[in-house]
């Protein structure tokens, strides 16, 4: 499935689904869905304490969600490659996206396809990796464990022939003090 009309329908009720993102190959969902966001957690047997990524589509929809220190715009802006920041304080998400010192970890994605979905949605977008927990993230459909492709409730066409761009993205955790720690390089 690549219609983006089709995706989002299915993602409004619920469902999860494996598809190409701006880094690797992820597990999405909409991340104002609580049931949805749980079957992910189970795709994927993660501990419900190990919290989620997600993908916004615009500087409107993240400021909706957190206050964004000015110092995320610059770091945005210098990345080269993506960047996904930890937040204090979202509004307006589920309680199990939200980890336990009350963060989110949101990437500004300049990725078209998820870009479209977003935008279709009207929120955010769970993602993570397309793996179960502790496993080596695939970086081509063929790597992926079949187990994970039969728990998600579909593939969108484009996962089948991606070629990762990048890997993971960068992770930073930044205070509203400006206090910027390195998660993941």
């Amino acid at each position: 499935m690549s219609d983006i009309n089709e995706i989002v329908a299915k993602l409004k009720q619920g469902e999860t689904m494996l598809y190409p993102t701006d880094t690797i190959l992820g597990l999405g969902c909409d991340a104002k869905n609580e049931a949805a966001i749980e079957k992910i957690y189970q795709i994927k047997n993660r501990p419900s304490s190990k919290s989620l990524i997600i993908l916004v589509d615009s500087p409107k929809m993240l400021q909706d969600i957190v206050e964004v220190p000015e110092l995320a715009w610059d770091l945005m802006d210098l990345n080269e490659t993506p960047l996904t920041i930890i937040y204090d304080a979202p509004k307006g998400l589920p309680k199990s996206l939200v980890a336990d010192d009350n963060t989110i970890a949101i990437r500004l994605t300049d990725d078209l396809f998820c870009k479209k979905i977003i935008g279709k949605l009207g929120g955010p977008l769970v993602s993570t990796s397309a793996n179960l927990s502790g496993e080596i993230s695939p970086k081509i459909f063929s790597e992926m464990n079949p187990a994970v492709i039969e728990r998600v409730d579909f593939v969108v066409d484009e996962a089948k022939t991606f070629r990762p761009q990048f890997t993971a993205s960068t992770i930073i955790k930044l205070g509203l003090d400006n206090e910027v720690k390195v998660i993941r390089d």
